[in-house]
């Protein structure tokens, strides 16, 4: 017995009532209805609509009677203008839907790193803090200056007092 699905023999006849609709890639499919949608929103797209529409006019109203293709009521016009209608707004929907996922991922995206961003700030803030009370415990700059120049005038002090003594020594032995 063979392993193949019913659906891909050829020797086997296919049930009926299953329409086999084609399969497209949506993604191709939204990537084509965004450019159509994108085209569509353009006033180079009005601009040439409005001149196909005018020359449709000029043509069916002003050429020979049996050169019109579409009566005065324009009856060929209003369908096409339909045709295109009933096509291109669900393309803009598909299109808008797209954009919405786009922004829905992008706004996801953003909420996540300012998520991270404020708790690096705020890691931050608690490192910055604990620094300065570190920074009570520890010698600064100013204060280390402050006792290296008082330690400095003790020193003098003292040599001077040496010398002093020694100077009264010398002459106490000299006399």
């Amino acid at each position: 017995m063979s392993t193949e699905p019913r659906r891909d023999r050829l020797d086997q006849p296919v049930e009926p009532g299953r329409v086999r609709l084609p399969r497209l890639n949506p993604e191709t499919f939204g990537r084509w209805s965004e450019a159509i949608a994108r085209g569509m929103g353009t006033a180079q797209f009005i601009v040439w609509m409005t001149m196909v529409i005018g020359a449709w006019f000029a043509w069916n109203t002003l050429a020979p009677a049996d050169l019109r293709f579409d009566p005065y009521t324009f009856t060929f016009l209003t369908l096409i203008l339909s045709l295109q209608a009933s096509y291109a707004a669900p393309l803009i929907l598909l299109a808008q839907n797209r954009q919405a996922d786009r922004d829905r991922l992008a706004m996801e995206e953003d909420r996540r790193r300012a998520a991270m961003q404020k708790a690096d700030t705020e890691y931050l803030a608690r490192e910055i803090a604990s620094l300065r009370i570190a920074m009570g415990e520890v010698a600064t700059r100013d204060f280390l200056r402050s006792e290296l120049a008082r330690l400095a005038d003790e020193l003098d002090e003292a040599a001077l007092r040496r010398e002093k003594r020694a100077r009264m020594e010398w002459e106490d032995e000299r006399s």
